[in-house]
């Protein structure tokens, strides 16, 4: 079987082939031309993507993926959200550090609270007629200027918050075992990224659960 990723972002291809590829599942990029749905959660919008290209599975024996993922900055009520991809294509990276240039402290932890922000990230699976959605995040903070070309998207002005023994996000500002030490996804390897990737997380639920259905259905 194969798994058609519905996208036409190739960072999210290599990001997520690399994760298929671990578990032995043969990942393909479907490019079609859809309708962005205008609805108010992530999940709501991987629906409605996934309902738009089932018609165009290749095999009744593939299964389809899809996600979607957003960036939601506490200080502007969670802006850019489900609307990251506009966000990026209109004001972009640049646009999000004015936004919170008067956001700023000497003291690290209470910058790192002026600046709160996550990446969520939501994956769909539809395989054999059903169809599963998994949510991954990553908590926090907006860098106050983009720094990296690595990555893709809002990358180079995120800094994701440490990780504790267990590889669980610390308390927004706290010192955990794994940390980028201040540096933005877009500075650090797609491998350490994949350590605190809102994406990785649901991606291998997606994962683990068409591995089931897989071995259910032989």
């Amino acid at each position: 079987m194969k798994v058609w990723f519905l996208t036409g972002n190739e960072g999210k291809v290599r990001e997520a082939k690399k994760i298929f590829n671990h578990y032995n599942f043969e990942l393909e990029q479907m490019n079609l031309e859809f309708l962005e749905p205008q609805v108010d959660t992530l999940e709501e919008v991987a629906k409605e993507k996934m309902k738009q290209a089932m018609a165009f599975l290749p095999e009744e024996s593939d299964a389809l993926f899809v996600e979607d993922a957003g960036l939601f900055i506490e200080a502007l009520n969670d802006f850019p959200g489900v609307f990251s991809s506009y966000a990026l294509k209109t004001i972009g990276c640049q646009g999000i550090i004015r936004l919170l240039q008067h956001l700023h402290s000497e003291d690290l932890s209470a910058d790192s609270r002026l600046r709160k922000a996550r990446f969520e990230a939501v994956s769909g699976i539809y395989f054999k007629g059903r169809m599963e959605f998994f949510t991954g995040i990553c908590p926090g903070k907006i860098s106050h200027e983009a720094s990296g070309e690595d990555g893709f998207g809002f990358d180079p002005i995120f800094i994701p918050s440490d990780l504790d023994i267990d590889g669980n996000p610390t308390q927004t500002g706290g010192i955990g075992v794994t940390s980028t030490h201040g540096e933005t996804f877009g500075q650090i390897s797609s491998d350490a990224k994949e350590l605190f990737s809102h994406r990785a997380k649901a991606v291998n639920k997606a994962i683990s659960w068409l591995k089931n259905q897989r071995e259910h259905h032989k």
